[in-house]
């Protein structure tokens, strides 16, 4: 079993930690995943918004030309009278018309800043595009220019260049199609020189995720997507990693809780199954040793071999002394099985302590002779009466003052005394010994049950291991503690404290 609940153990532990390591594997690949996934979606935002935006200039833009057309098919049409329709059409904030010889036909005269515009606009322009026709989109010097071959009433082809008035672009164009956004994304339109020109939301402290060309309207101009401080895709992905590592070291650290009390449950287990075994055996022992003498002196009187009288009445003293001896042991085994099976009773009633004490002594009045020891006995005067089942009281004291016996050592002491506590609110009853006492480390263990000091000169001694255990169990059952001191070499003093009756 020991070695069962080990390979449980180690198995449990190698799971664990496989766990751990492909837990961690999975947040890392989570973490990529996520911040993939929420910047693709982010991106399919911001595509959208451009396209949207591209959508309405190019319909605006055609709506202008398909109007500029009607108006060249008038025979009467004159380049100067384009005029108004510049000023009527809101998207257009400057036209340029040309002839197939570069002349320019509109605006005359034409101002300072147009001759790059011009210039730019009849180096993108080849001959073909004069012969095909159709639409572009030209950049020429800082303008960006749809331009279009539009022919007149009289067959004659002209080049129509529109530049785009940006305050109504920016009004028009960009607030509808990028306003209204859901969420705290922002979306900024940005210029060639990365200047915002629209941002449809304060941009404060703000970080740019990510952008996107607009295409072919707006060539150097692109959609950039913001997120507020914090709340941009790595920083979602980040607390979420965060949140996600520790629920799993929380689990991780559950686990290992776990393992720990499975290790420590199979180590107390084995221990109390070593320690039972033991118990067995010197049960065993102490059982067969009264019984022994008992049989061997009975036999011995029966068939009357005896030198004469006095040996007679020493046979009977240790027939009763280890009659005594062996009721004690089974009292011992049976109020500790009592115990564990939560049947013990006790009948509390005031008793006086004296004649307590001193019957305790009484019955071990012949190992105390035969063993030399030097008993003393010490009652105070006056001592008020204990509410105690004493018969129980007896034995645990009589478990004190055995212990004493067999773990004197060459120091042949007994004291046993009764007195007063501090305050005078309990009663004390000690048992003194000068014997082989009992290391500090493990002062604590030697109540619990089946537990004997692991020392060479404890353990050529034979015990159960119940008795210090049923006197805590006693002693605490009638309200009260027992504490010990004690040094190795220097004897032990263990001290039964009981509340005073009333």
């Amino acid at each position: 079993m020991r070695r069962f609940g080990f390979l449980a153990f180690g198995a449990a532990t190698v799971a664990a930690a496989v766990l751990a390591v492909l837990g961690y594997l999975s947040l890392r690949q989570w973490e990529a995943s996520a911040e993939v996934l929420l910047r693709e979606q982010a991106r399919d935002m911001a595509a959208m918004a451009a396209e949207r935006v591209r959508m309405t200039i190019l319909k605006a833009e055609e709506e202008c030309l398909l109007d500029l057309q009607t108006a060249l098919m008038d025979p009467a049409f004159r380049p100067e009278t384009l005029e108004p329709w510049v000023k009527r059409t809101r998207i257009v904030g400057r036209a340029y018309v040309l002839d197939r010889q570069g002349r320019l036909l509109f605006p005359v005269p034409a101002r300072p800043e147009d001759a790059a515009v011009l210039s730019g606009l009849l180096a993108e322009i080849s001959q073909g595009f004069w012969d095909r026709g159709g639409r572009r989109h030209v950049t020429a010097g800082d303008q960006v220019l749809s331009v279009a071959v539009l022919r007149t009433a009289a067959g004659a082809p002209l080049l129509v260049a529109l530049a785009r008035d940006e305050d109504v672009l920016r009004r028009d164009v960009l607030a509808p199609g990028l306003g209204g956004l859901e969420g705290k994304s922002v979306l900024a339109v940005l210029d060639r020189a990365d200047r915002t020109v629209y941002a449809s939301r304060p941009l404060d402290g703000a970080q740019r995720v990510l952008t996107v060309p607009f295409g072919d309207a707006l060539p150097a101009w692109r959609v950039a997507l913001y997120q507020p401080e914090g709340l941009s895709p790595r920083d979602v992905v980040r607390r979420q990693t965060a949140m996600f590592t520790g629920a799993f070291a929380l689990l991780l650290v559950v686990i290992a809780l776990g393992l720990g009390a499975t290790y420590r449950m199979v180590r107390r287990e084995s221990e109390m199954a070593r320690l039972k075994s033991d118990f067995v055996a010197n049960v065993s022992h102490d059982l067969k040793t009264p019984l022994s003498l008992i049989r061997m002196f009975a036999e011995t009187l029966e068939l009357d071999r005896l030198p004469g009288e006095a040996a007679r009445r020493e046979y009977y003293g240790v027939i009763t002394r280890e009659s005594e001896r062996l009721t004690r042991l089974i009292n011992n085994v049976l109020d500790f099985s009592r115990i564990e099976s939560g049947r013990q009773r006790y009948d509390l009633r005031p008793t006086p302590v004296e004649p307590l004490v001193h019957e305790a002594v009484e019955a071990f009045r012949h190992p105390l002779a035969q063993g030399g020891f030097k008993v003393e006995v010490d009652v105070a005067p006056d001592l008020p009466e204990v509410s105690l089942d004493a018969e129980a009281m007896g034995q645990a004291l009589a478990n004190l003052i055995d212990n004493a016996i067999k773990y004197s050592g060459e120091g042949r002491r007994l004291a046993v005394a009764a007195r007063r506590g501090e305050g005078g609110a309990e009663v004390w009853i000690e048992v003194a010994d000068d014997g082989i006492g009992i290391p500090a480390a493990e002062r604590e263990r030697i109540f619990d049950k089946f537990y004997r000091v692991g020392r060479s000169e404890t353990q050529g001694r034979r015990g159960s291991g119940l008795g210090l255990a049923l006197v805590k169990h006693v002693v605490e059952a009638h309200g009260g503690r027992v504490t010990v001191d004690s040094r190795p070499g220097a004897g032990s003093r263990f001290a039964i404290r009981l509340p005073v009756a009333g």
